[in-house]
């Protein structure tokens, strides 16, 4: 069995360690025998690498408050727009036209047929550049309907070529 200590916990607060004096000759060891330790570290590079665990955080700048002090405008984001003369507008929606039928007939081509996963695959893709190239003409930007019926287009001939 345990002995019970001769302390109550209940009074070990005002209890206080009695230290021991120190002499002189009990705590002095002499020289001869500690040994004698010498580090030898490799030299320290020149440049130091850090490597981060996370991307940076982008910054943020705040936009420029509106000097008039008319809270209710609001700062419209600059919109960046291609110069396209009238003839390459012209030119670019009969591409986009003629893009645009190829894909359908095509795609109208696969319609009732089984199709595996890749060939499903393709077919949704077609039908979103379709549908991205018809909302481009729809706001008259024409290079980027006639860039996305081209891969309509294209993805339509491979789909076609694994019929």
């Amino acid at each position: 069995m345990r002995k019970r200590p001769a302390i109550l916990w209940a009074t070990e607060v005002q209890v206080k360690p009695v230290t021991q004096p120190r002499t002189a000759e009990a705590s002095s060891v002499p020289d001869d025998l500690l040994p004698e330790l010498q580090l030898e570290l490799p030299p320290f590079p020149d440049h130091l690498i850090s490597v981060r665990s996370a991307p940076p955080r982008p910054r943020v700048s705040t936009p420029p408050t509106a000097a008039t002090g008319n809270d209710a405008e609001k700062l419209e984001a600059p919109m960046i727009a291609l110069q396209v003369t009238p003839q390459e507008s012209a030119v670019a929606r009969q591409q986009t036209k003629q893009s645009l039928g190829i894909a359908e007939k095509n795609l109208e081509s696969a319609r009732g047929k089984s199709l595996n996963a890749a060939q499903s695959d393709l077919v949704s893709k077609i039908t979103g550049f379709i549908k991205d190239a018809r909302e481009a003409a729809q706001i008259a930007d024409w290079s980027r309907a006639r860039s996305l019926a081209k891969k309509a287009q294209v993805l339509s001939e491979e789909l076609a070529g694994s019929l």
